[in-house]
């Protein structure tokens, strides 16, 4: 059997932090690959696909409607390097297709960011940095003499929304803290969640007894905007809201202002579909703001190990094993 044909779709700085020279070796190994830049449906895109066995994409590459079936008639199988799919492929191609993603490597490092995230906030990190900032040594005379109250994880009450993979990787980072950990994740019965050292709570309540409170959730049509100006005023005084999952699960300018007011403060890696931040949005520079440029699951290690189950499950999907990280159309509804 000859090496099947696969397209990488992928410009080339974007490609080489995902296939390094061992990668590519094992790609060259297993398939005849080409690699193509650009994320338009390019006649010369269009002349590759038409030979195509399987595709690679990354989020640099174009999105496809129906019109795959005729463009690449020989096509079987995509691996996405990367989670998100739902918004890449037309819901009919999963159903003829093979159409895998690989998110698992990055749950561990995003899960890592949000608790970063709330100890900054916990310890009130940025307050001090910004008080060092100011000429004088009044911070240290204030915390010999009165001391700080309250600046801990310890024993406090974290809120996540979605029990995915960041949401049960970041539950499992806060065990040795101690922290009261409520959940709200429909999807998840309480049992798993209970095993997890978390209760199960409805949304208004999650709400309402989190002193900080971890978006975890994909973006699907129940969790964009959920958290609107109602539901962040529902929030305790002085929570924190950390967004490590999709900005569009919260109204921005409402948080914005809550923010601005000194009621809440926030931790966000995801501002979406404001992204990048705006150079001039205040919360670039506002107290009680800490914002990261979607730095969550950016190391080069994690996109190494995406392509690397990228690899495997082409390979095994062409000697006709069994693979894992195949998306249904089921999946899709619970999906970003």
């Amino acid at each position: 059997m000859s090496r099947p044909r696969v397209i990488v779709l992928s410009g080339p700085v974007l490609f080489r932090s995902f296939f390094d020279p061992p990668r590519q070796r094992r790609l060259d190994r297993q398939f005849r690959w080409t690699r193509w830049r650009g994320r338009e449906l390019t006649p010369g895109l269009r002349r590759l696909l038409a030979d195509a066995d399987g595709l690679i994409t990354t989020w640099d590459s174009p999105r496809f409607g129906e019109e795959l079936f005729s463009l690449a008639p020989r096509l079987r199988v995509i691996g996405h390097c990367g989670g998100e799919v739902k918004g890449r492929f037309a819901r009919p191609l999963f159903e003829r297709l093979v159409i895998t993603n690989a998110p698992g490597p990055m749950a561990p490092r995003v899960a890592e960011l949000a608790v970063t995230f709330l100890l900054m906030s916990a310890r009130r990190v940025d307050d001090y940095r910004e008080a060092l900032r100011r000429p004088g040594g009044r911070i240290y005379e204030r915390l010999h003499l009165e001391g700080a109250d309250g600046e801990t994880l310890r024993g406090r009450t974290v809120g996540i929304l979605g029990f995915g993979r960041i949401g049960r990787e970041t539950a499992r980072l806060l065990l040795p803290f101690a922290t009261r950990l409520l959940v709200h994740d429909p999807h998840v019965p309480a049992r798993t969640l209970r095993a997890a050292g978390a209760m199960s709570v409805p949304l208004r309540r999650l709400l309402r007894e989190s002193e900080h409170l971890v978006l975890a959730a994909g973006l699907t049509d129940a969790t964009r905007g959920l958290l609107d100006r109602a539901a962040l005023r529902r929030l305790p005084d002085g929570a924190t809201v950390v967004n490590v999952a999709r900005g569009g699960i919260v109204d921005l300018a409402a948080l914005t202002a809550e923010v601005r007011s000194g009621r809440l403060r926030c931790a966000l890696d995801v501002t979406d579909p404001l992204e990048p931040l705006p150079s001039r949005h205040p919360l670039r520079r506002m107290k009680g703001a800490i914002v990261t440029p979607h730095v969550g699951a950016a190391a080069v290690a994690v996109r190494q190990a995406i392509a690397d189950v990228v690899i495997d499950t082409l390979e095994r999907f062409f000697h006709g094993k069994r693979i894992a990280t195949r998306v249904t159309v089921r999946d899709l509804e619970r999906m970003t």
